[in-house]
């Protein structure tokens, strides 16, 4: 009786486990490789907008080519050091996603920062011929807190990664350092703006309010553009370029 019990459990253990693996391969399977979508995404309308591969739909701001100073390596759009910050920059310039302007979004991606880097993911940005993409857009902070410069200025730490640059703080502060990667998503709904890094949120505003409005009124921005407040409903996504290197990966969006 014994060895028949032991028998049956011994059968039953393997018959579990075979039925276990190709359920771990099959879950396995639908797992986004680099620079695509899973089935899940599709189905629930997510575009990507960066195959890992080619520069197709970006462009230079303000231009209609792609800036040299840009490539697609490694499976990332990336940026090569100037030497000389935004004062060394030669044949780069900011990007833009030229297809298509959004409004309401969820907008996810991935960066790296070089040591000491500078960047920042602009949106709802509109193209205003001699001027900057900066003096019409709200810029999600892209640095190297432990080394640049801009971590230690502006005011109660608004200029460190994460946070809607010179204006509202990330907080918690969760950015890891330079030469990993950080997860970002920024979702834009009727106003209400909120930044997310590495899966959580760090920040939330409203654009087009008294306290919108104010904020900006004491800010550095009116100096650059008198209208910086009244930010545009619909706009561009834009990739900074500040003269370091940096790389972007992962790119997505999702109209809501």
């Amino acid at each position: 009786m014994k060895s028949t019990l032991l028998l049956l459990f011994v059968a039953a253990f393997f018959t579990l486990n075979c039925n276990a693996a190709p359920k771990k391969k099959e879950a396995k399977k639908d797992k986004a490789a680099l620079n695509t979508l899973t089935s899940e995404e599709k189905a629930q309308g997510w575009l990507l907008l960066f195959d890992g591969k080619t520069s197709e739909g970006w462009r230079g701001y303000n231009k209609v080519e792609f800036p040299a100073a840009w490539t697609v390596e490694d499976g990332t759009l990336k940026l090569k050091d100037s030497g000389n910050g935004e004062a060394g920059a030669v044949d780069g310039g900011d990007l833009v996603y030229g297809k298509e302007k959004f409004s309401n979004f969820d907008l996810k991606m991935e960066w790296k920062i070089s040591e000491g880097g500078n960047s920042g993911i602009l949106y709802l940005a509109q193209e205003i011929p001699g001027k900057e993409i900066w003096r019409t857009a709200p810029e999600f902070q892209v640095l190297d807190n432990d080394r640049h410069p801009d971590a230690l200025l502006g005011k109660d730490g608004n200029r460190k990664a994460g946070s809607l640059y010179d204006l509202i703080p990330a907080k918690p502060q969760n950015t890891k350092p330079a030469g990993e990667w950080n997860s970002v998503e920024i979702i834009s709904y009727q106003g209400t703006i909120v930044h997310k890094q590495n899966g959580e949120t760090v920040l939330e505003y409203h654009l087009w309010t008294p306290e919108w409005n104010e904020l900006v009124k004491n800010s550095k921005f009116p100096t650059y553009n008198p209208d910086w407040a009244k930010v545009a409903k619909e706009g561009f996504i834009g990739l900074q370029d500040h003269g370091n290197a940096v790389q972007y990966r992962n790119i997505k969006i999702r109209k809501l």
